[in-house]
């Protein structure tokens, strides 16, 4: 997958409160890892779990980090979310999920995995949130405009509330 501009700018808008040195950070689904890489770059003292299903991307995540001023702070993990266990918990969770339901899919698998909720939906991201989330902890999640209020309720019912 490319990077796309809404995650672009996700990654350079996080806001300021999310950018203190916090020393654990989750990024689930990172992809070519650019979330992973905006943070490291804006965070000095983050070290940062970057998670991805996909082989090729998370390969492509991996060369990206190593490449990187931060290659130290950055560790990838090739697996699914919902069985990465690292037996720690973050102070923050970024997240780029797939977020669309029920639209039109591609003929290529690997893209519905990517951008639809098939293999991964916004209740098991909660669900996650609550498992690897500290308690003070703040999820950061960049979500299409028709998802939002579904995703505030569902979150809400988990105890996550907007800020």
């Amino acid at each position: 997958m490319k990077v796309c501009t809404d995650a672009c700018l996700f990654g350079a808008l996080l806001p300021p409160y999310l950018l203190k040195d916090e020393h654990a950070v989750l990024d689930i689904g990172t992809g070519t890892g650019l979330l992973s890489l905006m943070y490291a770059q804006k965070n000095a003292g983050g070290v940062i779990d970057a998670v991805e299903i996909d082989k090729p991307a998370s390969e492509q995540a991996k060369a990206n980090f190593t490449a990187s001023p931060w290659a130290g702070r950055l560790h990838i993990f090739n697996t699914a979310i919902l069985s990465f266990n690292p037996g720690k918990k973050y102070d923050r969770i970024i997240s780029d999920p797939p977020f669309f339901e029920d639209d039109l899919k591609s003929p290529d698998e690997t893209k519905n995995n990517a951008k639809h909720d098939t293999a991964f939906n916004f209740l098991q991201l909660i669900q996650i949130a609550e498992i690897h989330l500290s308690e003070n902890g703040i999820l950061a999640v960049l979500l299409p405009y028709h998802r939002v209020n579904y995703f505030i309720e569902e979150a809400a019912k988990s105890g996550l509330h907007i800020n």
